[in-house]
């Protein structure tokens, strides 16, 4: 998930099929600040290409990333020189410090392979927050959102090149795989490529469940980030962050 092909023309495609990364980051510091107006340091967990991370490092005096693949982190240490973007895994990651502020945006946490993951993840972030630090965490859909047999198709252009996408979802228990198919031309070649991605199908109460059991309070905002709405959490109190395969 997420090779260098994806990583390449990421930014291209989710902004040409409506994402505004700068919207998305103007609503988490103003989630962020009401909530702690003091807040001058954030790290966004599953940073991906760091494109929310370029606005919010006008927002905040310290920001960071996070993510696991290797093209992606590539595409942001390049893109903001200056901010750390640290390679980890965000079910066992471990930065030695704490922040006012830690995100998870463009449903980070759906791509983990169980709910528990997604609980031992959610506890991990929650554990390099500082007391009454703000935690924002984007799902998915809820299963009685989600619309089966899905069928999306774009074409999107920019500087030259053309990207074309076709995606077609299917359920299976409480995953939805999204297969992609790619053509990606420019005036050098044209090439096509795959791309799988699995997104959990959870319920909202086991988001809330999984911020209670990592000591923050629990708010949900509906309507937003394309209708799957953010989880909200203050930490309250320290959770020790269960092991991936705990119950």
């Amino acid at each position: 998930m997420f090779d260098a092909d994806l990583a390449e023309v990421y930014d291209l495609v989710y902004r040409g099929r409506g994402q505004d990364f700068r919207a998305e980051a103007e609503l988490v510091t103003r989630v962020v600040r009401t909530r702690r107006p003091g807040a001058v340091s954030l790290l966004d967990v599953g940073c991906g290409t760091g494109e929310h991370l370029s606005a919010l490092r006008a927002c905040f005096d310290h920001v960071e990333g996070l993510d696991r693949s290797e093209s992606m982190i590539a595409v942001a240490r390049a893109k903001l020189p200056g901010v750390r973007v640290h390679a980890g895994d965000m079910c066992d990651f471990d930065l030695g410090r704490r922040y006012d502020a830690v995100i998870s945006l463009s449903s980070a946490v759906a791509y983990l392979p169980s709910a528990q993951a997604m609980r031992t993840a959610v506890a991990r972030m929650a554990a390099h927050l500082v007391p009454g630090g703000v935690l924002v965490v984007e799902p998915w859909y809820f299963p009685e959102a989600y619309v089966e047999g899905h069928i999306a198709g774009d074409v999107l252009r920019e500087n030259g090149r053309t990207v074309s996408r076709v995606s077609r979802a299917e359920r299976d228990g409480e995953f939805v795989r999204v297969d992609s198919h790619y053509l990606v031309a420019d005036r050098q070649s044209i090439r096509h490529f795959t791309e799988r991605q699995t997104f959990g199908l959870w319920r909202r109460e086991l988001y809330e469940r999984a911020l209670r059991d990592a000591g923050c309070s629990t708010e949900y905002i509906e309507g937003v980030q394309s209708r799957r709405g953010l989880f909200i959490g203050r930490l309250t109190r320290r959770a020790v962050a269960p092991h991936a395969g705990a119950p």
